[in-house]
């Protein structure tokens, strides 16, 4: 599960990074800075629900804050 949480999030930061470069190589006059950042929301969403769903599963579980 840790991998693929951080596949997720470095496909995450490079959708990112590919959306900076759209922005600055069209300066705004095409669709590729949004699709860019279509894509980073859709990760993102997709991520947050394969977590929810490993720690229905029991993938995953809560540690909480640990004293000590």
């Amino acid at each position: 599960m840790k991998i693929a949480v951080a596949i997720a999030f470095i496909l995450i930061i490079g959708s990112l990074a590919v959306a900076f470069f759209f922005l600055m190589r069209d300066k705004g006059r095409s669709n590729n800075t949004v699709r860019a950042l279509a894509v980073r929301v859709a990760l993102s969403i997709t991520l947050f629900l394969l977590i929810l769903l490993a720690y229905k599963l029991g993938y995953i579980h809560p540690t909480g804050i640990r004293n000590g």
